[in-house]
């Protein structure tokens, strides 16, 4: 499943894999991109993003969405714009894993998957360590993940 080595600047999470393309050092903190490896299953508990717009640009495989209220699914090629503020999650579907860009404007965000790949917590044993990182990160937890 690796698209792209596990380097000093790359992390992984429950499976997930993160490598930030554009930090927000490289952006004056306008924006902060990161190549995602995500395996089939993969959903992060639905959440609010208090300060950041988030852009999905798929690469390869299908997520299905579930953004304020509405399921949709994309693919390979297709993007997603979620506003900061819109309660959202995603799964991965099919027989592949999704790789995909996630574009965050602000920077900054990108931060908590480091801290959580650092701290290697786990869902949900571990959801009180990860709201308090969350928090740190304008990050709020609303429901789970999809399939759940």
């Amino acid at each position: 499943m690796s698209f792209f080595p596990l380097s000093p600047d790359a992390a992984e999470w429950g499976g997930v894999r993160y490598h930030t393309l554009l930090g927000p050092s490289d952006s004056g903190g306008a924006m902060s991109i990161v190549d995602t490896l995500s395996p089939v299953n993969a959903s992060p508990p639905r959440h609010v993003h208090d300060k950041e717009d988030e852009i999905f640009v798929l690469l390869s495989g299908v997520c299905e969405f579930w953004a304020d209220g509405e399921m949709f699914t994309r693919s390979a090629g297709e993007t997603v714009f979620v506003p900061r503020g819109v309660e959202h999650t995603y799964r991965v579907i099919g027989d592949k894993p999704c790789r995909h860009l996630v574009i965050l404007t602000p920077g900054g965000f990108e931060g908590f998957f480091y801290d959580m790949a650092r701290q290697q917590c786990r869902i949900p044993e571990d959801m009180a360590a990860i709201e308090q990182s969350a928090a740190r990160f304008n990050l709020r937890f609303t429901g789970p993940p999809l399939g759940n």
